[in-house]
């Protein structure tokens, strides 16, 4: 170590202070990692993307409560409750919670600092990616244990699911950056409950009426559960139709929170 002695007559100690931000990389990673400890200790979150999914896929597969078809009940369920398992996650927590940071100035003062709003959408994003993959865990788990034997690719099943957070991501984002944080608790509880009904989680799409049926299956919920259940459960390959679907949502939905999300 260098002490004030062994340094050269004359030399003067350089006490300049050097501020400037972090790399980006640093900084976001920073942000998920927040993001991720906040989203673990929340019951209510807990109990929306853990919990319900779970009682969801034993519930539905065990109980002949709606028909779907011949074939394991576990075999339809499983897919229907990972795409929901995003959505709960991605859309759901994630509005009401960053909703509410607007409200109590937590994002004013994010703002203050030197990241911006695409490095906070990307940390958030990563924080529910890395949610996500617990729940991924915890599901295939449950469903191997009722019996689900699943099909398919497994890369094809992956890239779904990237298209599907980044969709629900993105609506998420919007919905919590533009509206007031009353309005975001009830709007994302809402659209929760209305793509769980109607979106092929728990009911087949197909039951619906033809003209709503092809409405419906241009939701992103649709695209996800209809895309999983194809591959997973009918060893079908990359759905390209419902990644298309997926893609566009995550798309305009990304872009348009970036242009509008507000700080608070």
């Amino acid at each position: 170590m260098t002490t004030a002695n062994d340094r050269p007559a004359g030399t003067a100690l350089d006490l300049t202070p050097a501020p400037g931000a972090a790399p980006l990389p640093r900084m976001v990673l920073a942000q998920a990692g927040a993001e991720i400890r906040a989203m673990l200790r929340n019951g209510e979150q807990l109990l929306l993307t853990m919990i319900i999914p779970v009682l969801l896929l034993v519930g539905f597969s065990a109980a002949p409560l709606v028909n779907v078809g011949d074939g394991p009940r576990v075999d339809f369920m499983a897919p229907g409750v990972l795409a929901l398992a995003v959505m709960s996650t991605a859309f759901t927590g994630q509005a009401i919670a960053t909703g509410f940071e607007r409200r109590y100035g937590v994002l004013k003062r994010l703002g203050a600092t030197p990241l911006s709003r695409g490095g906070l959408m990307l940390a958030k994003t990563l924080a529910v990616i890395a949610v996500e993959a617990v729940q991924v865990v915890i599901i295939i788990g449950v469903a191997l244990a009722l019996g689900w034997r699943p099909g398919g690719s497994p890369l094809a099943a992956l890239v779904l699911l990237l298209l599907g957070t980044a969709a629900f991501s993105g609506l998420g984002l919007l919905m919590a950056g533009t509206l007031r944080a009353e309005a975001t608790l009830a709007g994302a509880n809402l659209v929760y409950l209305l793509m769980l009904g109607c979106g092929g989680v728990v009911f087949p799409v197909s039951t619906f009426p033809d003209a709503m049926e092809r409405v419906l299956e241009l939701l992103p919920i649709s695209a996800l559960t209809g895309g999983l259940r194809s591959v997973l459960a009918d060893g079908a390959g990359p759905p390209v139709a419902a990644m298309t679907v997926l893609a566009a949502w995550a798309a305009v939905s990304l872009l348009a929170a970036s242009r509008t999300f507000r700080w608070e």
